[in-house]
């Protein structure tokens, strides 16, 4: 597996199989195999004269089986229970420090802390710093302590989902139509993760995610197991629209994109209704490097990192100054943003903040040319740019989200969620412009939200705003280090000060990176696809090579500045 292991189960992948369309001979399409020799986890059955706590204890532990229907677990359960309890559907997530306690009331209640939840399709959202509590209720059954009143669905213990679990993005399609969107899911491990996969793509995209993306494969469905044989995977599909050259375009590129993750997949065969498919210029076996324009990380070559210092735009190639009036300091810039289009390999719009007399003003001209003022504010957070359209975002005031686009007037933003969030200081886009990653005031500091950008017609909103990382509190920057990861500052949860972590973009896989060669505290971050992470410590500029942070000359001292960021 080459994307990133995780601890998290999917529901659906236990659940069994699915059907094929009447219009094609039945074959079952089998979602989970046997579980991996390495996978390691035996359920082990009651032992006679089991304690309620050790029943309590034995079903948790149950459920961490990969065998189908869990016949284990259902050991711990009264008859009626055993019958009745299904192990499918929603997923929970608890740390592994749990403790039953039994009641006098022959119940044991359960206390952990909630890692998170999984629901049906394999989407991860965080435990939002609560605790999980259940309290079961037992009863003697032959003599034998026995749930009663077990909770559809599993509970699951964090290292349990470490050891058997997999973190796949299904990709989607972006609105501009130009690349695809990761959308993390979890798998369980095996030789049928590549069917599992094609069947979430099929589903569609995340509850939080569907109304930014479009999906080309809805209404399709398979016809059988996705197989792969010398690490070419066959996906054979039905109920495809006819004669749209376009939608086949971008499915081709989804299924390759999503499978070419997977440790067994180097290629994709794409048939409809047995036969092959017939795209120009691609062939009949496909790899990424045939859908390389849709690429969720891609970066155009311009795209050098930037950084004001003394109200000028520089760039990190040895401190020079950007071209144009806002590299000699004429606009006393607080912040920047700019444009890049790679299909001519060009920076375009720079959009830059200058604040005097208390009061903010956003300018915004081509890249190496004059800036004009465009609009006031008592303050903006820095700009930021997608990869997929020509325009800059920001937050008035902290809270009225403003729009530029390259060539038109300011628009504002619906975001009818982020006042009752707190006063935005941070908003960065992802680099295909589909989430927005928002650090608010909260009541321990900067909190971290993502959201998703939703486009219909004319009209753009910024929706579902939510937690990512409730462990970390006083969060001081954000920046997208790729479509699925983001670079946080944050409070650091060993000792006093500010530390850089990396997080998914749907909470998981939260990881303390390294502070060796700071200077001092870290303040401000800047990160893209393929792009040497940055920060601000002690007011310089530091890049992270090699695990170390080091000046951006190599040897030589340390450039003063601040606001870094890349242009995309």
């Amino acid at each position: 597996m080459r994307a990133r292991p995780a601890f998290v189960a999917l529901a659906v992948v236990l659940a069994g199989c699915g059907t094929v369309p009447t219009s094609s001979s039945p074959v079952e399409i089998t979602q989970v195999a046997d579980p991996p020799e390495d996978v390691g986890i035996e359920a082990l059955p009651p032992v006679a004269g089991a304690s309620r706590e050790e029943i309590v204890r034995g079903f948790v532990d149950a459920m961490a089986s990969t065998t189908r229907n869990h016949p284990v677990a259902r050991q711990y359960l009264t008859g009626e229970a055993a019958d009745s309890w299904s192990d499918t559907g929603a997923i929970t997530v608890i740390s592994s420090d749990y403790a039953p306690v039994a009641g006098d009331d022959d119940t044991v209640a359960v206390t952990a802390g909630l890692v998170g939840g999984v629901d049906a399709q394999g989407a991860f959202t965080t435990g939002s710093g609560q605790t999980y509590d259940q309290v079961f209720t037992l009863v003697q059954e032959d003599g034998e302590w026995r749930i009663a009143d077990p909770r559809d669905g599993l509970v699951l213990l964090e290292p349990d989902f470490a050891r058997t679990y997999d973190e796949v993005n299904a990709y989607f399609l972006d609105p501009t139509g130009t690349r695809v969107v990761p959308d993390p899911r979890f798998l369980v491990s095996g030789e049928s993760q590549a069917t599992a996969l094609v069947d979430r793509l099929l589903t569609g995209p995340s509850a939080v995610l569907s109304a930014g993306v479009a999906n080309p494969l809805t209404g399709a469905e398979l016809r059988s197991n996705v197989r792969i044989a010398q690490q070419v995977a066959t996906v054979d599909l039905t109920g495809l629209p006819a004669d749209n050259a376009d939608a086949l375009n971008v499915l081709c590129a989804q299924l390759v994109w999503s499978l070419d993750q997977l440790d067994d997949v180097r290629a994709v065969r794409v048939r409809v209704d047995g036969a092959p498919v017939d795209v120009s210029g691609v062939p009949d076996v496909q790899t990424v490097d045939d859908w390389a324009s849709f690429d969720p990380d891609a970066v155009p070559a311009v795209s050098v990192g930037h950084y004001v210092a003394d109200g000028a735009l520089r760039t990190v190639t040895a401190g020079e100054a950007a071209p144009g009036p806002a590299g000699t300091g004429q606009y006393a810039l607080s912040a920047a943003a700019v444009t890049a289009d790679a299909r001519t390999n060009a920076l375009g719009t720079t959009v830059g903040v200058s604040v005097a007399g208390g009061t903010a003003t956003l300018l915004v001209g081509p890249y190496g040319g004059a800036l004009a003022p465009v609009l006031p504010a008592g303050s903006f957070t820095d700009p930021t740019t997608a990869a997929t359209r020509a325009e800059v975002w920001t937050v008035r005031d902290g809270s009225e989200v403003i729009r530029v686009p390259a060539t038109g007037t300011p628009q504002t933003v619906s975001a009818p969620t982020l006042p009752e969030q707190g006063a935005a200081r941070v908003f960065q886009l992802s680099p295909d412009g589909v989430r927005a990653a928002v650090v608010v005031d909260g009541p321990d500091g900067g909190e971290l939200l993502v959201g998703t950008v939703v486009r219909s017609d004319d009209q753009v909103a910024v929706r579902d705003l939510r937690s990512v990382a409730p462990e970390l509190s006083q969060v001081v920057d954000v920046a997208w280090r790729a479509a699925s990861e983001l670079v946080v500052l944050a409070g650091a949860q060993d000792e006093d000060g500010t530390a850089p972590y990396s997080v998914g973009v749907d909470g998981w896989d939260l990881t303390t990176l390294s502070r060796s060669g700071l200077p001092a505290q870290p303040t401000a971050v800047a990160a893209a696809p393929s792009r040497t992470p940055l920060v601000v410590a002690g007011g310089t500029l530091w890049q992270l090579v090699s695990g170390t942070w080091s000046t951006l000359v190599r040897g030589q001292e340390p450039l003063g500045g601040s606001a870094p960021f890349y242009p995309l």
